[in-house]
């Protein structure tokens, strides 16, 4: 989605990173909700190692109450969550973050990506990530799960 395609009605949902504007994040994240027609757009928000502390900090009293973490700060976020699911205590990071009632609450969805796959052994880091985007968006906007889009999705 486009700037200039944002409404009033859009959905919005945050990614937080060093180049979130340009990283896989967001990329397969707003395809997977194009390819569901679904009106949403994740906005990114760029920051430094040096803005971490102070954003995390004042994300539960901010506006924001869906946001995804890049890589560089999925372990850092672990310390600003109220709560967590068991597989971000297990893997010592966390992909997203929801916020409710002004508690941070942190999700990991490594084992929901790999049981969407029969053999998810045999797969790429690519399509589990593309198929952890889709499960997220399902979470937040009812986008449709079909693991059989991503070689498409990551080719457009």
């Amino acid at each position: 989605m486009q700037p200039h395609e944002i409404q009033p009605n859009t959905d919005l949902c945050t990614i937080l990173g060093h180049n979130a504007q340009t990283g896989y994040a967001r990329r397969y994240f707003n395809r997977v909700l194009k390819h569901n027609s679904i009106n949403a757009t994740a906005i990114a928000l760029n920051i430094t190692d040096e803005h971490f502390d102070f954003t995390l900090s004042n994300v539960g009293e901010s506006k924001v109450d869906k946001m995804m973490i890049e890589k560089e700060f999925q372990s850092k976020a672990l310390e600003y969550c109220d709560s967590l699911d068991e597989v971000s205590k297990r893997e010592g990071r966390v992909d997203f973050i929801e916020v409710k009632d002004k508690k941070v609450y942190g999700f990991c969805f490594d084992d929901k990506a790999k049981n969407l796959f029969s053999q998810p052994e045999f797969l790429d880091d690519q399509i589990l990530f593309v198929a952890k985007m889709m499960l997220i968006a399902a979470r937040w906007y009812d986008a449709k799960i079909d693991v059989d889009t991503i070689p498409l999705l990551i080719g457009e």
